[in-house]
């Protein structure tokens, strides 16, 4: 499944996250690419109101991943400063890679030769004329 949906305002962008996170299940890995800035976090926080989750979904950037509890684990990864699938392994990372429950959710995973292509669901997100968002979301 493709679909290419605009957001226009954090708003809209959280909604196509509640929107993915409704229809996601166990062991799913989704990739989130886009430039910084893009509302890569507004989405996952989207995604974990899909989940039922309540906690407030703040950047992994500085923990590198982040868990939160709902309809299913919500682990978010941000990927940013890990330079290789075995670094990545090394920081304990792989363990998430897919999950053996909840959901992955992955910002910047191009960074990592082969973390978009084993993901369930790639979203890439491109920056619009005023703040606007194109959102692809392709299901494999």
């Amino acid at each position: 499944m493709d679909k290419t949906i605009i957001a226009r305002d954090p708003i809209e962008m959280e909604e196509i996250g509640i929107e993915i996170g409704e229809t996601l299940t166990d062991g799913t890995l989704v990739s989130l690419v886009g430039p910084l800035g893009s509302g890569k976090t507004t989405l996952t926080k989207g995604i974990a109101k899909g989940l039922l989750i309540t906690e407030v979904v703040t950047s992994p950037s500085y923990l590198l991943a982040r868990t939160y509890a709902g309809r299913l684990v919500l682990h978010h990864i941000d990927a940013y400063r890990i330079g290789s699938l075995a670094e990545f392994a090394e920081v304990g990372l792989d363990d998430y890679l897919p999950p053996e429950a909840g959901v992955s959710v992955i910002e910047w995973p191009e960074r990592i030769d082969g973390l978009v292509e084993r993901s369930d669901v790639h979203v890439r997100i491109e920056l619009l004329e005023e703040g606007a968002r194109r959102v692809h979301v392709t299901r494999r």
